[in-house]
């Protein structure tokens, strides 16, 4: 992997984490979110309008993606609301990966290998630890599990979208549904109360860490960019010890490793 590739991907890892982590310490965290829906489709409109390249196709996937993505930032508020980010995070990015292979073999019919089968044994002892063995945080593994499934569907969708338009058009899209949505059930006054520069930033940083994807893209293959992307999960954990005060105890910062080898694995098999 060229160092640019890297880099591009590191920084991918760094602000998704960030921007979670900005919502995940906010007072009202579904107003913050539909605040950084807004911000992110307002910023980004021009740049999409420059690059436009959409045809007729791209509907069908826009509309599947559009209804799995506003149950994915339901889900994220709610979990951010109800259980530790450094639960919820690992379980959800790390369990989206097993759960696109496991759709892939078992509805799909694609093949499978004994490096597929060791990294998904490696997701689930890190799912376990980050859990905890003695007091267990079942809720936060319940919203991260159903988060990851909304992940494995909209990244299943995209797969065959982007096909039909540019990459940053069909992102600005495919958002533009969730966000008024989510906005209309937030409301104004709601979403007015929680305009703060943490909301921007937050909302900045999903596209920009979808940008820097793109460049490792362009730069390496899909597996590597997606290994190195995934370490956003050790990222979030020390980030919520630092800056939320969460216990990360070294069982969970353990598992949150363990599941980045796992998506390591399986992005080399």
């Amino acid at each position: 992997m060229p160092a640019s590739a890297l880099a591009f991907a590191l920084a991918a890892a760094g602000f998704h984490a960030l921007w979670n982590l900005l919502l995940a310490r906010a007072r009202d965290i579904e107003a913050a979110t539909a605040v950084a829906l807004v911000v992110a489709e307002v910023v980004f409109a021009p740049v999409a309008v420059v690059v436009w390249r959409v045809d007729a196709g791209v509907w069908p996937w826009l509309v599947g993606s559009g209804l799995a993505e506003i149950a994915y930032f339901a889900l994220l508020a709610t979990a951010y609301r109800r259980a530790p980010l450094s639960v919820v995070y690992p379980v959800a990015r790390g369990a989206a990966p097993v759960l696109v292979l496991v759709v892939g073999v078992v509805a799909l019919g694609h093949a499978t290998s004994w490096r597929q089968a060791l990294a998904v044994a490696l997701v689930v002892a890190g799912v376990v630890l980050v859990r905890g063995l003695r007091r267990a945080d079942t809720a936060g593994v319940v919203f991260g599990l159903a988060i990851a499934s909304c992940i494995a569907t909209y990244t299943l969708v995209d797969n065959r979208g982007i096909e039909h338009a540019g990459p940053i058009p069909y992102l600005e899209l495919q958002m533009a549904g969730p966000t008024i949505v989510y906005a209309a059930w937030v409301g104004k006054r709601r979403m007015q109360a929680s305009v703060a520069p943490a909301s921007f930033v937050a909302g900045v940083s999903t596209f920009v860490a979808y940008a820097f994807v793109l460049a490792a893209l362009a730069r390496a293959s899909a597996a590597s960019v997606a290994a190195v992307r995934e370490t956003s999960v050790v990222v979030a954990a020390a980030l919520a010890a630092v800056v939320l005060k969460e216990r990360v105890t070294a069982a969970r910062l353990a598992g949150a490793v363990l599941v980045v080898c796992g998506v390591a694995v399986l992005a080399a098999g």
